[in-house]
């Protein structure tokens, strides 16, 4: 299997010019389905080696069975569903493998999770914590203050490089999915903090000098670009000082994008702004805003209280 595995890798980097990311994401799913194959019995030999021509349709489904009982949720289990998919379709294309399997298994149903999202007075607490007298206070507050301006991905931030930073005109270049660009406005805090960054990042270099010069815009302190790990590390330490609850770096593109909606946004242009191919994908963040609209509601509009018990003499 894991021949297999690596040749799909070298496809993806070679071929498909996929980001590390994206590799990562493929490799882990396939890895995990590997582990289950030998653990489960599933097209293994008496020695435990995966024959791939033996992976059928039941052996898929209890993959899709052993991570529902894990804990997967629909969105999760369609996305390794696809890598398997996209990983049986190579085989299929090179010649190992004659009918893609994985097509003959349906997709788990999503479910209506909304994205979290953090208020906007809890924002303006965020990008107060770190200490921008520091090196990495100033990254770290440029960084907060980049994803909550402009609503990009982890990848696409890390991917930043100082030519894509226009200050004077305000405004970003990003390179997102399939490697598409588009511009993103950039709002005044955001610039004043990538200002006092670019200053610091720039005295940095200069003592540690590294080799090559740095062209990524956030560096580690050796003068290295930081990894989408290393951002979510970050940003995670600083949500966890703030909130409990299921928040993650990715609730700041929620936030983003659903404090534009509340302050008269269009979709379309969130929907551009987000780098969304489809305007499904942004209308969810519809359904955040009614849901706050129907709370605002109920307790202020008086006929939306709920009814005093009617006296005895009424009844």
């Amino acid at each position: 299997m894991q021949e297999w595995i690596e040749k799909f890798r070298r496809h993806l980097v070679a071929e498909k010019s996929a980001s590390v990311h994206t590799v990562e994401s493929y490799l882990n799913d396939l890895h995990q389905f590997s582990s289950f194959l030998i653990e489960s019995g599933h097209a293994c030999d008496s020695n435990e080696t995966i024959d791939i021509q033996q992976i059928d349709r039941l052996a898929l489904r209890s993959f899709m069975a052993h991570l529902h009982a894990k804990g997967f949720t629909g969105t999760t289990m369609n996305r390794k569903l696809a890598s398997l998919s996209s990983f049986f379709k190579f085989l299929c294309r090179e010649g190992y493998l004659k009918n893609n399997v994985v097509k003959s298994i349906p997709a788990p149903k999503k479910g209506n999770h909304l994205p979290s999202f953090l208020s906007v007075d809890d924002i303006f607490r965020l990008v107060e914590l770190p200490d921008g007298d520091t090196y990495i206070g100033s990254r770290d507050r440029a960084i907060l203050e980049m994803f909550y301006s402009t609503g990009m991905r982890i990848n696409e931030l890390v991917t930043l490089q100082m030519d894509f930073i226009h200050l004077e005109s305000r405004r970003v270049k990003v390179l997102g999915k399939g490697k598409k660009e588009r511009w993103l406005p950039l709002g005044k805090k955001a610039i004043a903090a990538l200002d006092d960054y670019i200053n610091r990042r720039q005295i940095l270099i200069q003592r540690k000098k590294p080799d090559p010069a740095p062209t990524a815009i956030f560096l580690n302190t050796r003068g290295g670009g930081l990894t989408a790990r290393g951002v979510r590390k970050i940003v995670g330490g600083y949500l966890d000082q703030l909130v409990s609850g299921r928040y993650s770096p990715h609730s700041l593109r929620h936030s983003f994008a659903t404090h534009l909606l509340e302050g008269g946004a269009d979709l379309r242009t969130i929907q551009e702004m987000l780098g969304h191919a489809s305007l499904s994908t942004t209308q969810k963040y519809t359904h955040l805003t009614v849901d706050r609209l129907i709370e605002t509601y109920d307790r202020a509009h008086p006929r939306a209280q709920h009814p005093k018990p009617l006296s005895p003499k009424h009844s």
